[in-house]
């Protein structure tokens, strides 16, 4: 995306942009307590891209991208969250005279891989200008006693 010199709204990032380092994951299952944040702003999508290699057979990561609405944390409103999880929405049956009721709740999701290999997976988001920054936790899921390595990496456009 190529971004005029004048233009009001500039991105605060370059890309790709390193979102975790790789590094073990916390020990005992904890989620990275200071996960690194980036802004996204004027992004349209985000490419994900996570490497993992598990330090034992049974090794798993959780992840959850978080999301802000907020370009600092400052400017959140009293009584709002800086920060949204990622969600998952299921619709409800529609039948004629019915009201219906969805659900949403957070979520994360679980990558365990097939060999001890390092492997890797994108995920693609989109953002459609509207998050002003991202940050993306992770936590070992699978052998907690033995926490695997991950790398995580994203690309704005």
């Amino acid at each position: 995306m190529v971004m005029p010199i004048g233009d009001p709204h500039p991105r605060g990032y370059a890309n790709p942009v390193i979102l975790r380092v790789s590094a073990a994951l916390p020990a005992a299952g904890a989620w990275d307590a200071t996960p690194t944040e980036s802004f996204s702003t004027n992004a349209m999508n985000l490419m994900l891209q996570y490497t993992y290699t598990r330090d034992a057979v049974g090794g798993a990561f959780d992840l959850q991208l978080e999301y802000s609405l907020f370009s600092v944390a400052a400017t959140v409103p009293a009584g709002a969250s800086e920060w949204i999880t990622m969600n998952l929405y299921a619709h409800g049956p529609v039948a004629a005279g019915v009201d219906s009721q969805s659900r949403v709740q957070a979520e994360y999701i679980t990558f365990q891989p097939l060999t001890a290999n390092a492997e890797d997976f994108p995920f693609p988001v989109e953002l459609n200008k509207v998050v002003e920054r991202i940050r993306c936790r992770a936590r070992e899921s699978g052998d907690t006693d033995n926490p695997g390595l991950l790398q995580i990496t994203a690309i704005l456009v």
